[in-house]
Formats: structure tokens, C-alpha cells, sequence
């Protein structure tokens, strides 16, 4: 197994989606790790302070080459990596062994037309919060002692598909912009393969986020990492799974919330009964006793995200995926 590092600079990163047909920034083995660079706020690196640009950071905002603009999504993704021997209908396993914002400043943007309020806040609006990295803490408003804890996470991971231009989004089945905010440190997540090579590419720091991140956005924030990535040939997924030190995750995506938790608690009835040998009926049964339904996110249109939390601590033999 090798180690390796991933800056993100104009030749490693790409803007606003996803594509098959992109030069991947990084080629490993199954079981490598990486350190991995991204950085977020291509949009309004104009409007930033000081603290919020690198050198790197500008060249990528003011150099970024045409045939790594993809779509139109806001994201700026480091990657894709390439994964040996990895095929259609395999899983890659991604686990997040270290996560920490690298800038002490984020930004949350209202953007007109989008969010759970769309008709009551019309106008646009750009904050840049300080992030108190010592503390592990970021005060909002400033003044204010309303200290929101930093629980850093990537908002994507996900791998390419046969679709050449897909915008970064809306989530899916093969992963994208989910904006889970329990993926942290120590998690895992198991994405379904649709390209040779799988393509993973991963972005969109957050340090902070509630669940729903209902005005669009987070604490946006440029991000370091340390993944692993490990070809599971042993496991077929149609949809992405996670796992915390607690829980088992399951996720629903759909244009509605109702629809989305409909998917959610059907993936968890098939998860159970794939891993625990109950029947349909029990799972059921199981979800509403026992499983925690959360809204995901509401604002990566069209698709809104549930996801259930099945406690791990409930079942009588240790679940391993």
C-alpha cells in the first residue's frame, strides 16, 4: 500500500461536476491513502479577504482551463482518482481518516431563487466567518457569544458515471454533493462503481452544518483530508451507504422530502434485511422503533436528502461491512 498527496492546483482539481472523459488528477492502488487538498469559495474569491486566498487558491480561480469547467455547480472538486482494477457494479469503500480545515475563515452565501426560504429572503448575501482554529470554535454573528462548534466534513464524495457533464449539485446514487454532516472524521462511506477506474473526486468543505443546511450553504471552507480508498469487490450497492462509530446510514434522495424518505426507509429495510436476516415486515417494524430519520439537506435542487441512522449498539453481532 502506498501514501500519497494530492495538492489542488489547476491541473488537479475541476469545476461545477463530474465527467468520465476527465484526465484523472491522481492514479492508486486499492488500500492506498491519500492526503488530499481542496479548497471552496471559487465564486467569491473576489469578494474575500486576504486570509481566504493562497497563491495556489488564486492560480486555480484565475487559471482553471476550459476542459476542466465541467458544468455549471458551484463546486470546486479535487480529482478525479483513478482506482486500479476497479469496474462497474464494484463499491468503493472511502474511509475519512483525518478531516481540518486548512484557512482560518469560511463563507455562507443566500443565493436568490435557492433554499428552504427562497420567497422570504430574496436577496443575495456573502458572509465571511472567521474560524477560530485554536478552539475548534466559530462565533456567529461576530460579538455575538454564540459559538457553533467546528464538526468539519466534505460535502462531496463522489464518483463519475457514464454522463459527461453532470453538475455537482444534486446528489445521487453515486454519491455527489450529499452534505451529510455526521461524515466525519473516523466514518466510511460506500459509494457504487459506474466507470472503469471508479474516478472518485471530493470537495466542498464544511466546518459546520445543521442538518438540512437550509439557507444553501454552510461554513464553506477549503479543506484537508486523509482518505483511503479501497476497491469492495465483495459488496453490491445500488445506492451509497455509511457507517460511524455508531450507526449504520442509510440515504434516500428524491425531488421531495417525502419521497426522499420513503427511498431512505426502504434502503434501510433492504439493508437490514441483507446484514440481519429479517424479514421485510420486521424491518419495518425495526425502522420505527428504533431508526432516527433525519432531513439531510433541502437545498441541492432537485434532489432533497433524508438519511436514517440505524444504532449499531442494537443489534446482537457486530455488522461488518
Amino acid at each position: 500500500m502506498t501514501h500519497h498527496i494530492l495538492k489542488a492546483t489547476s491541473k488537479t482539481v475541476h469545476l461545477g461536476g463530474f465527467s468520465h472523459l476527465l484526465e484523472p488528477a491522481l492514479t492508486i492502488d486499492s488500500g492506498d491513502t491519500i492526503d488530499v487538498e481542496t479548497y471552496s469559495g471559487y465564486y467569491v474569491y473576489d469578494k474575500a479577504p486576504p486570509e481566504f486566498l493562497t497563491p495556489e487558491f488564486l492560480d486555480i480561480c484565475q487559471n482553471l482551463a476550459a476542459e476542466r469547467q465541467i458544468a455549471a455547480g458551484p463546486h470546486l472538486l479535487t480529482g478525479p482518482i483513478y482506482v486500479r482494477d476497479a469496474e462497474p457494479g464494484d463499491v468503493l469503500e472511502v474511509r475519512l481518516e483525518a478531516i481540518a480545515p486548512s484557512l482560518p475563515v469560511g463563507f455562507n452565501a443566500i443565493r436568490t431563487g435557492w433554499g428552504a426560504l427562497p420567497h422570504l429572503f430574496v436577496q443575495p448575501a456573502l458572509k465571511f466567518i472567521p474560524l477560530d482554529l485554536a478552539n475548534n470554535i466559530a462565533e456567529f454573528p461576530q460579538n455575538s457569544g454564540i459559538k457553533i462548534p467546528l464538526k468539519p466534513f466534505f460535502g462531496i464524495l463522489g464518483v463519475a458515471t457514464p454522463e459527461n457533464d453532470r453538475i455537482s449539485i444534486p446528489p445521487g446514487s453515486y454519491g455527489g454533493n450529499i452534505d451529510n454532516r455526521e461524515l466525519q472524521t473516523g466514518s466510511r462511506i460506500f459509494l457504487p462503481i459506474f466507470v472503469p477506474g471508479a474516478l472518485f473526486s471530493i470537495g466542498d468543505g464544511h466546518s459546520a452544518q445543521g442538518d438540512g443546511e437550509v439557507n444553501v450553504t454552510a461554513i464553506e471552507t477549503s479543506m484537508n483530508g486523509r482518505i483511503m480508498l479501497k476497491l469492495r469487490k465483495d459488496l453490491q450497492l445500488t445506492t451509497p451507504i455509511a457507517e460511524t462509530s455508531t450507526d449504520i446510514i442509510t440515504m434516500g434522495f428524491a425531488q421531495t422530502l417525502d419521497e426522499a424518505l420513503e427511498i431512505a426507509v426502504k434502503n434501510t429495510i433492504d439493508f437490514l434485511k441483507q446484514f440481519t436476516n429479517l424479514s421485510a415486515e420486521e424491518a419495518y417494524v425495526l425502522c420505527s422503533l428504533a431508526v432516527n430519520f433525519r432531513i439531510t439537506q433541502v437545498v441541492n435542487s432537485p434532489q432533497k436528502g433524508v438519511h436514517g441512522m440505524l444504532p449499531k449498539a442494537i443489534l446482537p453481532n457486530q455488522i461488518s461491512l
